[in-house]
């Protein structure tokens, strides 16, 4: 009897099917058995059970067939982004210089390298996914042509930030935000036409796990590189800073793009990608197992704030680690939220809502505390455009954490996992469009004209170009200290008035006499 009679005659009975499939993977019949059991569901398409077997048989086939990484446009994708990271990495020829508006000789001030490694690499890693998954090209060249106007518009507005120690800061600020506006870039091609709350989360779960891989690929070949490097050392061989680039930004660049064939299927939607195996499973479950631990260490630090208080408030390296931990927190949030709800069972998940709504509650009171001790800072010293970046970042992370406390109190707990997905998803439009406002905004809030200071002298044009207001200039021979507002000097009368006005003895500038006079 074939297997197409035998399925019609136990199209009813469950046991007697499970009992014959048995038989036919043993005898390794079971592709006989598949194509029979096909054939009579689509003549038969209403039986619940025969429908059953369709999605389990079509299941077992995709795992057994397993995802082909797309290597024949990876490898070649992945060589030329770390072939012009190479090139463009010699700091000698590829440099952002700015000229002395008073002496007009070149000044440099940023690595080229810094600047472009986030467009060309989202240029690259949209060229992948596009050739290898979904050919949507006018997304991928509006997506290219977004990133490449975003770099045009930093390099063409840099120029008119004043003074330089700015115009640094907002290069090295670009370079961070160019960086995340490419990965925006990368998920719009990533996404296509499936932009859901669901299929947006699913990216972002992606690029977690890609951001992981990417590291352990990083930290394999910085390994090899300096075993490579040792043993050539010993024999008295230095390698070639031509050589070591190469090894450093081109072995960078053909990781960013390995890293995503190994995690990402380029023909199947983000939400279609697979979470339940391989490292996607490991990254979830070490992140899981970090949750208890991390709700643990806020709690414990929350207690000891009261002794400490004002730490973040007086140094800033404790703020810059406050901030460190928050975009952290946000990552091992995400990482440890569940992208099916049969990823775990209904105890699991009970108790991972427990701990991500308490991990969130915590960072949320230690991002209001840090909130405050920026703006104290601000307030007291002067806003830069260091410090007025991370205030928006801090903000927008305290409305995704706001968000997703409020949406699992709103939300049942039937649903909780889909709420956390739009919370996040909700999120990383916030990141992406706090990204474009400062790439816009900084060099119009931090603009300058040394023109308006030509009439004072030299040295003091040059102390305005180079060093953030307020100036505060003395001479060699007087103890008097003047402040400098536009063409006029303003006495500093006594130590009192000094203090009072927040200022310190760091900024004051000292020049000749004859300056002053």
């Amino acid at each position: 009897m074939s297997y197409l009679e035998i399925v019609r005659n136990l199209s009813a009975d469950p046991e007697g099917l499970e009992r014959v499939y048995g038989q036919a993977v043993r005898s390794g019949a079971e592709a006989e058995f598949a194509e029979a059991l096909e054939g009579h569901y689509a003549q038969a398409g209403d039986n619940l059970l025969l429908a059953a077997w369709h999605y389990r048989l079509a299941y077992a086939a995709k795992q057994a067939k397993g995802r082909v990484i797309q290597w024949g446009w990876a490898l070649p994708v992945g060589l030329l982004n770390g072939l012009l990271l190479w090139l463009l990495s010699d700091t000698e020829r590829f440099a952002i210089e700015i000229n002395n508006p008073i002496t007009g000789q070149p000044h440099y001030l940023f690595p080229a390298v810094l600047l472009l490694l986030g467009p060309l690499t989202a240029a690259a890693l949209s060229l992948f996914l596009t050739l290898a998954g979904n050919r949507q090209w006018p997304t991928a060249l509006a997506a290219v042509l977004g990133m490449a106007a975003a770099l045009g518009y930093a390099l063409l507005t840099v120029g008119q930030v004043l003074p330089r120690a700015f115009q640094e800061q907002y290069l090295g600020l670009m370079a961070l935000h160019l960086a995340l506006l490419g990965w925006a870039a990368v998920g719009l091609v990533a996404l296509g036409r499936s932009r859901d709350a669901s299929n947006r989360f699913a990216f972002l779960f992606k690029s977690l796990e890609a951001f992981v891989v990417a590291g352990l690929l990083g930290a394999a070949w910085g390994l090899f590189t300096l075993i490579t490097f040792g043993l050539f050392a010993a024999l008295g061989i230095i390698p070639s800073m031509v050589t070591q680039r190469l090894f450093v930004a081109g072995g960078g660049g053909l990781i960013a793009v390995i890293a995503v064939a190994l995690v990402y299927d380029p023909k199947a939607r983000p939400v279609d990608q697979p979470f339940d195996e391989g490292l996607s499973k490991l990254v979830a479950l070490l992140l899981r197992l970090l949750l208890p631990l991390a709700v643990i260490m806020l709690a414990v630090y929350l207690a000891f704030i009261p002794f400490n208080w004002r730490e973040p408030f007086d140094n800033r390296s404790i703020l810059v680690a406050f901030n460190a931990l928050l975009f952290a927190v946000i990552g091992l949030l995400l990482g440890a939220t569940p992208v099916r709800e049969d990823d775990l069972s209904v105890r699991g998940q009970r108790w991972l809502r427990r701990g991500i709504i308490a991990l969130a509650a915590l960072a949320l009171i230690i991002s209001l505390y840090a909130m405050a001790a920026i703006v104290y800072r601000t307030l007291n010293d002067r806003l830069t455009p260091n410090r007025l970046v991370f205030v928006g970042w801090n903000i927008v992370n305290i409305v995704i954490l706001a968000a997703l406390l409020i949406g699992q109190a709103r939300t049942e707990r039937v649903h909780w996992i889909s709420a956390l997905h739009r919370a996040f998803a909700r999120g990383a439009l916030l990141y992406v469009g706090w990204a474009l406002v400062a790439l816009l905004a900084l060099p119009w809030l931090f603009r300058g004209d040394i023109a308006a200071v030509k009439e004072l002298p030299l040295r003091v044009q040059e102390i305005v170009w180079e060093y953030p207001p307020p100036v505060l200039l003395k001479c060699e021979r007087s103890p008097h200290v003047y402040l400098l507002e536009g063409n006029e000097k303003r006495w500093v009368k006594d130590i009192p008035t000094f203090t009072a006005e927040g200022f310190t003895w760091d900024m004051v500038q000292e020049v000749s006499c004859g300056e002053i006079e």
